[in-house]
């Protein structure tokens, strides 16, 4: 469980040493902008401008708090290498 919990919450640096987002961070984006795009189809009726606008105004505020909370949880866990040719302290 602990494995998988540091897969999702632990911050991933990437090339230049920069923690980015974790695994959980982008999955919640995905599943964030599916429901929300689900959601307000019918809403709209079909009207483009107004689904769009609609998906941007009701995830923006759930992608924040659900990204300060990760942000909170991932606080403590040693961050991932994006990719072992990213690590610095290994290329010499």
């Amino acid at each position: 469980m602990s494995e998988i919990s540091d897969f999702l919450f632990a911050p991933i640096r990437d090339h230049r040493g920069w923690e980015t987002p974790s695994e959980g961070s982008r999955l919640l984006f995905i599943i964030v902008i599916l429901a929300t795009s689900i959601w307000a189809w019918p809403l709209s009726e079909g009207m483009i401008f107004v689904w769009f606008f609609s998906v941007l105004l009701v995830s923006t505020p759930i992608l924040a708090m659900g990204w300060w909370i990760f942000s909170i949880i991932g606080q403590n866990r040693k961050s991932r290498i994006l990719a072992s040719s990213t690590d610095k302290s290994t290329n010499n």
